[in-house]
Protein backbone atom coordinates (compact mmCIF):
# COMPACT_ATOMS: atom_id res chain seq x y z
CA UNK A 1 0.00 0.00 0.00
CA UNK A 2 1.35 3.30 -0.72
CA UNK A 3 2.13 5.75 1.35
CA UNK A 4 -0.34 8.79 1.38
CA UNK A 5 1.21 11.97 -0.05
CA UNK A 6 0.34 13.93 3.37
CA UNK A 7 2.14 11.53 5.31
CA UNK A 8 5.09 12.29 3.12
CA UNK A 9 4.40 15.89 2.96
CA UNK A 10 4.36 15.89 7.28
CA UNK A 11 7.73 13.28 7.50
CA UNK A 12 9.43 15.85 5.08
CA UNK A 13 8.53 18.86 6.76
CA UNK A 14 9.34 17.88 10.33
CA UNK A 15 12.96 16.76 9.04
CA UNK A 16 13.39 19.57 7.17
CA UNK A 17 12.29 21.44 10.28
CA UNK A 18 14.64 19.07 12.73
CA UNK A 19 18.00 19.61 10.29
CA UNK A 20 17.27 23.62 9.83
CA UNK A 21 17.47 23.75 13.52
CA UNK A 22 20.41 21.69 13.71
CA UNK A 23 21.78 24.10 11.17
CA UNK A 24 21.23 27.35 12.83
CA UNK A 25 21.79 26.60 16.41
CA UNK A 26 24.99 25.48 15.95
CA UNK A 27 26.58 27.68 13.43
CA UNK A 28 29.75 29.76 14.21
CA UNK A 29 30.00 32.52 11.84
CA UNK A 30 30.10 35.17 13.91
CA UNK A 31 33.30 36.59 15.90
CA UNK A 32 33.68 35.66 19.91
CA UNK A 33 30.91 37.75 22.18
CA UNK A 34 32.77 40.25 24.42
CA UNK A 35 29.57 42.30 25.22
CA UNK A 36 26.97 41.46 27.33
CA UNK A 37 24.03 41.95 24.74
CA UNK A 38 26.04 40.12 22.09
CA UNK A 39 24.26 36.83 23.14
CA UNK A 40 21.02 38.35 22.47
CA UNK A 41 21.72 39.65 18.58
CA UNK A 42 23.16 36.23 18.59
CA UNK A 43 20.40 33.92 19.36
CA UNK A 44 18.38 36.28 17.04
CA UNK A 45 20.57 35.37 14.28
CA UNK A 46 20.88 32.02 15.21
CA UNK A 47 16.91 32.22 14.55
CA UNK A 48 17.26 33.66 11.26
CA UNK A 49 19.42 31.59 10.07
CA UNK A 50 17.40 28.47 11.09
CA UNK A 51 14.87 30.02 8.98
CA UNK A 52 17.28 30.46 6.07
CA UNK A 53 18.79 27.37 6.03
CA UNK A 54 14.86 26.10 6.00
CA UNK A 55 13.78 28.04 3.30
CA UNK A 56 16.55 27.74 1.20
CA UNK A 57 16.60 23.39 1.97
CA UNK A 58 12.62 23.38 1.38
CA UNK A 59 12.64 25.11 -2.31
CA UNK A 60 15.43 23.54 -3.02
CA UNK A 61 13.68 20.10 -2.81
CA UNK A 62 10.82 21.35 -4.30
CA UNK A 63 12.34 22.16 -7.56
CA UNK A 64 14.44 18.96 -7.68
CA UNK A 65 11.10 17.15 -7.20
CA UNK A 66 9.40 19.27 -9.63
CA UNK A 67 12.02 18.74 -12.30
CA UNK A 68 12.53 15.26 -11.99
CA UNK A 69 8.32 13.96 -11.50
CA UNK A 70 6.65 16.41 -13.80
CA UNK A 71 9.34 16.17 -16.77
CA UNK A 72 8.54 15.97 -19.86
CA UNK A 73 8.53 12.29 -21.09
CA UNK A 74 9.97 10.85 -24.26
CA UNK A 75 7.37 11.44 -27.03
CA UNK A 76 5.38 13.56 -25.13
CA UNK A 77 4.16 16.74 -26.90
CA UNK A 78 1.17 17.64 -25.15
CA UNK A 79 0.45 20.56 -22.69
CA UNK A 80 0.43 20.18 -19.15
CA UNK A 81 -2.67 20.30 -17.33
CA UNK A 82 -4.80 23.59 -16.82
CA UNK A 83 -4.46 24.00 -12.90
CA UNK A 84 -6.17 27.15 -12.11
CA UNK A 85 -5.77 27.41 -8.26
CA UNK A 86 -5.60 26.27 -4.62
CA UNK A 87 -7.08 28.23 -2.22
CA UNK A 88 -6.24 26.54 0.83
CA UNK A 89 -2.41 26.41 -0.55
CA UNK A 90 -2.63 30.28 -1.63
CA UNK A 91 -3.85 31.08 2.02
CA UNK A 92 -1.36 28.65 3.91
CA UNK A 93 1.66 30.33 1.92
CA UNK A 94 0.47 34.03 2.34
CA UNK A 95 -0.29 33.21 6.22
CA UNK A 96 2.80 31.45 7.08
CA UNK A 97 5.18 33.96 6.21
CA UNK A 98 2.90 36.87 7.71
CA UNK A 99 2.82 35.24 11.11
CA UNK A 100 6.74 34.20 10.80
CA UNK A 101 7.48 38.08 9.75
CA UNK A 102 5.18 39.08 12.88
CA UNK A 103 7.10 37.45 15.41
CA UNK A 104 10.47 38.18 14.38
CA UNK A 105 9.29 41.93 14.40
CA UNK A 106 8.14 41.21 17.92
CA UNK A 107 11.58 39.33 19.29
CA UNK A 108 13.89 42.12 17.56
CA UNK A 109 12.28 44.97 18.87
CA UNK A 110 12.21 43.05 22.35
CA UNK A 111 15.87 42.96 21.75
CA UNK A 112 16.47 46.23 20.74
CA UNK A 113 14.29 47.55 23.29
CA UNK A 114 16.26 45.68 26.10
CA UNK A 115 19.33 46.84 24.64
CA UNK A 116 18.28 50.68 25.67
CA UNK A 117 17.37 51.85 21.65
CA UNK A 118 14.20 53.04 23.06
CA UNK A 119 15.27 54.51 25.78
CA UNK A 120 14.43 58.68 26.25
CA UNK A 121 17.56 59.65 25.22
CA UNK A 122 17.52 63.55 26.60
CA UNK A 123 16.58 62.85 30.17
CA UNK A 124 19.95 61.15 31.58
CA UNK A 125 23.56 61.98 32.16
CA UNK A 126 24.18 63.34 28.74
CA UNK A 127 21.54 65.85 28.82
CA UNK A 128 22.94 69.45 28.99
CA UNK A 129 21.12 72.40 30.45
CA UNK A 130 20.17 73.25 27.16
CA UNK A 131 18.28 70.36 26.56
CA UNK A 132 16.94 70.93 30.15
CA UNK A 133 15.96 74.14 28.89
CA UNK A 134 14.47 73.34 26.17
CA UNK A 135 11.89 70.95 27.45
CA UNK A 136 10.70 74.01 29.45
CA UNK A 137 9.97 75.56 26.34
CA UNK A 138 13.31 77.35 25.42
CA UNK A 139 14.79 76.44 22.09
CA UNK A 140 17.96 74.40 21.95
CA UNK A 141 20.95 73.97 20.21
CA UNK A 142 20.61 71.18 17.72
CA UNK A 143 24.26 70.71 18.43
CA UNK A 144 23.18 69.41 21.92
CA UNK A 145 20.17 67.27 21.37
CA UNK A 146 20.62 63.55 20.97
CA UNK A 147 18.68 62.18 18.22
CA UNK A 148 19.19 58.38 19.03
CA UNK A 149 21.27 55.01 20.06
CA UNK A 150 21.14 52.69 22.24
CA UNK A 151 20.99 53.46 26.24
CA UNK A 152 20.18 52.11 29.46
CA UNK A 153 23.05 53.18 31.17
CA UNK A 154 20.82 55.56 33.28
CA UNK A 155 23.48 57.75 34.42
CA UNK A 156 25.71 55.48 35.89
CA UNK A 157 27.60 54.73 32.88
CA UNK A 158 31.58 55.88 32.51
CA UNK A 159 31.60 58.41 29.58
CA UNK A 160 33.44 58.84 26.56
CA UNK A 161 33.29 61.57 23.96
CA UNK A 162 33.80 59.97 20.57
CA UNK A 163 34.70 62.38 17.67
CA UNK A 164 34.19 60.53 13.55
CA UNK A 165 36.24 62.49 11.07
CA UNK A 166 37.54 61.60 7.70
CA UNK A 167 39.03 59.33 8.24
CA UNK A 168 39.82 59.28 11.85
CA UNK A 169 38.29 58.44 15.05
CA UNK A 170 39.10 60.78 18.18
CA UNK A 171 38.32 59.42 21.69
CA UNK A 172 37.81 62.17 24.61
CA UNK A 173 37.60 61.23 27.90
CA UNK A 174 35.90 64.15 30.11
CA UNK A 175 36.43 63.16 33.50
CA UNK A 176 39.78 62.86 32.87
CA UNK A 177 40.19 65.68 30.45
CA UNK A 178 42.53 64.09 28.10
CA UNK A 179 42.17 63.08 24.31
CA UNK A 180 43.33 59.33 22.72
CA UNK A 181 43.42 57.36 19.24
CA UNK A 182 42.53 54.31 21.01
CA UNK A 183 39.48 53.74 22.78
CA UNK A 184 40.40 51.75 26.26
CA UNK A 185 37.43 50.47 28.34
CA UNK A 186 37.03 48.76 31.76
CA UNK A 187 36.03 45.35 31.72
CA UNK A 188 32.30 44.82 33.16
CA UNK A 189 31.61 48.19 33.43
CA UNK A 190 28.70 50.31 31.89
CA UNK A 191 29.86 52.62 29.25
CA UNK A 192 28.75 55.27 27.83
CA UNK A 193 29.54 56.32 24.11
CA UNK A 194 28.82 60.05 23.43
CA UNK A 195 29.12 59.82 19.84
CA UNK A 196 29.15 62.81 16.81
CA UNK A 197 31.03 63.40 13.35
CA UNK A 198 32.82 66.40 12.35
CA UNK A 199 31.88 66.19 8.39
CA UNK A 200 30.05 63.28 6.24
CA UNK A 201 28.08 60.00 7.54
CA UNK A 202 30.39 57.21 9.84
CA UNK A 203 29.61 54.35 11.93
CA UNK A 204 30.89 53.47 14.57
CA UNK A 205 30.95 49.75 14.42
CA UNK A 206 32.43 46.59 16.74
CA UNK A 207 31.92 43.45 15.12
CA UNK A 208 32.78 41.50 18.94
CA UNK A 209 30.32 43.81 20.61
CA UNK A 210 27.49 42.97 18.57
CA UNK A 211 27.13 46.93 17.94
CA UNK A 212 26.76 49.66 15.04
CA UNK A 213 26.01 53.22 15.52
CA UNK A 214 25.73 55.81 12.49
CA UNK A 215 27.36 58.59 13.72
CA UNK A 216 25.42 61.92 11.86
CA UNK A 217 26.48 65.40 11.54
CA UNK A 218 24.86 67.97 13.48
CA UNK A 219 23.17 64.48 15.12
CA UNK A 220 25.06 63.67 18.44
CA UNK A 221 23.93 59.51 19.26
CA UNK A 222 24.82 58.08 22.30
CA UNK A 223 25.52 54.16 22.81
CA UNK A 224 26.12 52.30 26.17
CA UNK A 225 27.18 48.71 26.45
CA UNK A 226 29.09 46.81 29.29
CA UNK A 227 31.99 44.86 27.46
CA UNK A 228 32.56 41.58 29.38
CA UNK A 229 36.07 40.26 27.56
CA UNK A 230 39.36 41.36 28.14
CA UNK A 231 41.33 41.89 24.83
CA UNK A 232 41.98 43.83 21.74
CA UNK A 233 39.39 44.47 19.20
CA UNK A 234 38.97 46.59 16.13
CA UNK A 235 36.66 49.36 15.47
CA UNK A 236 35.76 50.40 11.92
CA UNK A 237 33.81 52.89 10.18
CA UNK A 238 30.73 51.28 8.49
CA UNK A 239 29.55 53.48 6.32
CA UNK A 240 31.32 54.90 3.53
CA UNK A 241 32.58 58.34 4.01
CA UNK A 242 35.30 59.17 0.91
CA UNK A 243 38.34 57.79 -0.51
CA UNK A 244 40.01 56.51 2.35
CA UNK A 245 36.88 54.82 3.97
CA UNK A 246 38.75 51.37 4.17
CA UNK A 247 41.60 52.52 6.60
CA UNK A 248 39.06 54.39 8.75
CA UNK A 249 39.94 52.30 11.92
CA UNK A 250 40.57 52.29 15.35
CA UNK A 251 41.20 49.92 18.20
CA UNK A 252 39.46 49.61 21.71
CA UNK A 253 41.27 47.61 24.09
CA UNK A 254 39.08 46.10 26.94
CA UNK A 255 41.06 45.70 29.91
CA UNK A 256 41.10 44.77 33.88
CA UNK A 257 39.21 47.60 35.86
CA UNK A 258 43.04 48.43 37.81
CA UNK A 259 44.75 48.01 34.75
CA UNK A 260 42.38 50.63 33.06
CA UNK A 261 42.11 52.90 36.35
CA UNK A 262 46.21 52.50 36.13
CA UNK A 263 45.75 53.60 32.66
CA UNK A 264 43.96 56.77 33.31
CA UNK A 265 46.05 57.67 35.58
CA UNK A 266 49.15 57.58 33.76
CA UNK A 267 47.28 59.87 30.90
CA UNK A 268 45.63 62.25 32.98
CA UNK A 269 47.30 65.40 33.06
CA UNK A 270 48.47 67.14 36.10
CA UNK A 271 46.26 69.24 37.79
CA UNK A 272 47.91 72.53 37.43
CA UNK A 273 48.83 73.88 40.86
CA UNK A 274 46.59 77.22 42.04
CA UNK A 275 48.55 80.40 41.72
CA UNK A 276 49.46 82.21 44.72
CA UNK A 277 47.23 85.48 44.97
CA UNK A 278 49.07 88.15 43.70
CA UNK A 279 47.84 91.05 46.34
CA UNK A 280 50.18 92.34 48.40
CA UNK A 281 49.94 91.69 51.90
CA UNK A 282 49.52 94.12 54.59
Amino acid sequence: MPIPASILTLAAGILLALVSLWVGQNINLMPVAAADDASAVDALFKVLFSIGVGLLLGITAMLVVALVAFRRRSGDYLDGPAVEGNLPLEVFWTAVPAIVILILGVYSYDIYARMGGMADFNHHSMATQEVQQASLGHPADPETVIWGGIDRAEGMAFPVEVTAMQFAFIFHYPQQNFTTGELHLPQGQPVELRLKSNDVIHAFWVPEFRLKQDVIPGQPTVLSFTANRQGDYDIVCAELCGPYHGGMRSKVVVEDPRNFEEWLVRNTPATVATAPDPSPTA
